[in-house]
């Protein structure tokens, strides 16, 4: 069985390490010609330390990559799964897909299963999200993974490829709230962060990750999710890992941001480093506007981050929200 991974970052080449590891073809699509070059160059690691094995194809050409591929995997950035889906469109040829990117499209605020759907009418679609940083992929530890998708066939064809001895899956037909945790969690890393760099113990972390978790689920509720999920692999251990771990690039932000770091100094993080909560931030604010969903922590996020309030005044939300 070949996998076509469409993708090449940390995440992407993570996940090759999975299906490597169970056996499988893996083919890896990039559409830099730099990146591509860097890749290919197998004498060295990349960016998560893992040595790419020689038989892993890596190419720009995503009509070769997907050519003969039973599952194809989505894994780049949110703001780019549009672009990606389009160029695949070209090719597809009724293979189930694995949305892995997180966050919501920037002008549509649409969840990226429906992003995906409006360009390819198919139902062989997948979503896969829980608590995994990429380094701790590809050192095969034991890891978990919520599976969601509204077809039956999807679902089983992503744990068959993806299941071992180190990788749990759980399967769901609940696809907006396995969607809806994997992409606000970023933002709520980025408070999370706030919390730390301001000084404050875990303790304080712990008050905020509380309130987010019910915060969250009442959302997806009201987007038509299942209040549930937020006690999956997707929610809850996504969240925990996201939300306390300084090798979160949101919780990072977040933490420079409330520790005082200059202006200057967060600019220069923001431009070199990919920071999803950023764009699924000002995504969900317009989302929230338009359906009347009042979730006035994030609207407090933003204003810390794009207006002029303090991080200050996130722990003072804290204790006096009802």
């Amino acid at each position: 069985m070949k996998v076509a991974i469409l993708g090449t970052g940390a995440y992407g080449m993570a996940l090759a390490s999975i299906f490597y590891n169970n056996k499988l073809k893996v083919s890896m699509w990039t559409n830099s010609e730099e990146e591509k070059e860097l890749l290919l160059n197998r004498s060295k690691s990349n960016k998560i330390d893992y040595i790419i094995p020689k038989d892993i194809g890596i190419s720009n050409d995503m009509k070769e990559v997907i050519d003969g591929a039973s599952l194809i995997v989505i894994v780049v950035p949110s703001k780019f799964v549009r672009s990606t889906t389009r160029e695949l469109k070209k090719y597809y040829n009724n293979q189930v897909i694995c949305i892995a990117s997180k966050g919501l499209e920037d002008t549509t605020r649409m969840l990226l299963y429906d992003v995906v759907r409006s360009e390819i009418n198919t139902s062989n679609i997948g979503i896969i999200s829980g608590g995994t940083f990429a380094e701790d992929v590809v050192k095969k530890v034991p890891i978990g993974l919520s599976v969601a998708s509204r077809s039956k066939m999807a679902r089983e064809i992503i744990i068959k490829s993806m299941k071992n001895n180190y990788v749990k899956l759980r399967p769901t037909r609940d696809v907006i709230g396995t969607e809806i945790c994997g992409s606000i969690k970023n933002v709520i890393a980025i408070a999370s962060g706030m919390i730390d760099g301001m000084g404050y113990p875990i303790s304080t972390s712990s008050l905020l990750i509380t309130e987010a978790l019910n915060d969250i689920k009442n959302l997806s509720h009201a987007l038509g999710g299942s209040k549930k999920t937020i006690l999956s692999y997707a929610g809850f251990g996504d969240i925990l890992l996201t939300c306390t771990s300084d090798k979160s690039r949101n919780y990072t932000l977040g933490k420079l941001i409330g520790s005082g770091t200059s202006k200057e100094e967060i600019n220069k993080y923001i431009e070199s480093t990919t920071i999803e909560g950023l764009n699924t931030l000002v995504s969900i604010k317009k989302l929230l506007s338009n359906r009347k969903i009042k979730m006035p922590i994030i609207n407090l996020i933003y204003n810390i981050i794009y207006g002029d309030k303090s991080p200050e005044e996130l722990s003072n939300f804290l204790i006096r929200k009802e």
